[in-house]
């Protein structure tokens, strides 16, 4: 095991937990794919004015999911997209097959990256890195209309 050779942290900051504030985005998506919703989180955070807490996004579906991933090179996407269809190919002999091929693979997909996610808001802002973007990934091959659940919970200003 390597020990680090600089770590720092600031120092602790408290707040009391004052407010919650929850909105249901809706979101209409294009077949499969990534949808970016960071802005849509930001928004969402600025009306509730939020100062400082955490933003927690649910997605209310079984074969769509959320993750928080690079934005700046959209070959990323392209990428993580390959990769989960190789995970979890449609013609892999599933048993659950009513909805069409690409149904179980899709809830597999979703156990693989989540039905939720918890953002930081410090000072008003979500806490992403630099290249870090939110996004809605829809894994059925057709659109559909999905439901994501946000809730702030922290104090405001």
């Amino acid at each position: 095991m390597t020990s680090a050779k600089s770590v720092t942290r600031s120092a602790p900051s408290t707040v009391q937990a004052t407010t919650i504030s929850s909105s249901l985005l809706t979101v209409q998506t294009s077949g499969r794919g990534f949808t970016d919703l960071t802005s849509e989180a930001a928004k969402f955070i600025a009306e509730a004015n939020a100062r400082d807490g955490a933003l927690t996004l649910f997605i209310r579906h079984t074969s769509a999911s959320l993750t928080i991933q690079e934005n700046a090179d959209p070959s990323v996407l392209v990428d993580l997209s390959t990769a989960l269809s190789r995970l979890a190919p449609e013609n892999a002999g599933w048993t659950h097959d009513t909805e069409g091929p690409d149904d179980m693979p899709a809830h597999v997909k979703t156990m693989l990256t989540g039905a939720s996610l918890q953002v930081p808001v410090l000072n008003g802002k979500l806490a992403l890195g630099t290249w870090q973007a939110i996004y809605l990934i829809e894994h059925r091959s057709r659109p559909h209309h999905r439901e994501v659940v946000l809730q702030f919970v922290g104090s405001n200003q």
